[in-house]
């Protein structure tokens, strides 16, 4: 199963709470099939114990790590928020990227994505990207930086 697809990428979502942010990606991960709906609670959990703001515009919600068991497969959804997310202490997101790594595969997934995102000019193509596709592109040209 391909962790990152176009049915996993979500653009141009009206501004909503984080929870309600967390959960649409969270959502998104067990209805493509990649964890069980109980995940969701445990990314929701992480979120009220530790921000998942990242920095440069972007949130990475993932579970704490007593619900990984409900990972089935390791996969990413990617929401994008043109007028953004508040995630607190005026840290706003536009991207809102759900992870979820089986096993190892967890810290793979997670600094893939948090290298992609270090750079500002990637940021600002996810924010701009008009297709999946486009979404998609940047994530594998960045991993290869």
């Amino acid at each position: 199963m391909n962790t990152l697809q176009e049915s996993n990428i979500i653009l141009n979502v009206a501004s909503e709470d984080k929870d309600a942010a967390i959960k649409r990606v969270g959502n998104k991960l067990v209805e493509n099939g990649y964890v069980e709906a109980r995940y969701v609670e445990g990314m929701l959990a992480r979120e009220e114990s530790m921000t998942t703001y990242i920095g440069n515009g972007v949130a990475i919600p993932h579970s704490m790590p007593e619900y990984v068991q409900h990972i089935l497969h390791s996969g990413i959804v990617i929401a994008q928020y043109p007028d953004g997310v508040d995630f607190g202490n005026g840290n706003v997101a536009n991207l809102v990227v759900g992870i979820a790594g089986k096993g190892e595969e967890h810290m793979e997934v997670l600094s893939k994505i948090a290298i992609v995102c270090s750079e500002q000019e990637n940021v600002d193509k996810l924010v701009n990207a008009k297709t999946a596709r486009e979404v998609i592109e940047v994530v594998e040209q960045g991993e290869d930086l």
